[in-house]
């Protein structure tokens, strides 16, 4: 079998990609570094620490339908931070900017803080259990 080297991108539907580059921009600082416009989309890359990029694309047409995390396909996208205490941060910079988020949530496994982009796609910042 063929060797997988890493992620490379994922990338996420929005409806508008405008709205979507400034939350990314302003809730985690991702700003974007090309953009692809060679189909019936447009998608914007955003780099993320650690060599792989957040793709935003904003298709020419549209379900209308906002994200679902029960139906099959992503359920998440958690980004790393370091501690507990980085977490509580995130928490305060969210609330800093208004975002709605469901508080550190502890586990046996780690620590997260969930929230959402503005097309409901579910966001996460993870910490685990041993950091």
């Amino acid at each position: 079998m063929p060797e997988l080297f890493h992620v490379d991108h994922i990338a996420l539907t929005v409806t508008d990609l405008a709205v979507s580059l400034a939350f990314y921009e302003d809730v985690l600082g991702l700003q974007p570094d090309a953009t692809l416009d060679d189909g019936p989309f447009v998608r914007r890359l955003l780099p993320i620490p650690g060599g792989m990029h957040l793709g935003l694309t904003q298709h020419d047409r549209g379900s209308g339908q906002p994200f679902d995390p029960t139906t099959p396909g992503l359920d998440h996208l958690a980004f790393a931070c370091r501690s507990r205490d980085e977490l509580v941060s995130w928490a305060e910079h969210l609330d800093a900017l208004g975002v709605d988020h469901g508080g550190v949530q502890d586990a046996a496994y780690g620590s997260a803080l969930s929230f959402t982009d503005p097309d409901g796609n579910a966001l996460e910042v993870f910490t685990p259990a041993d950091s």
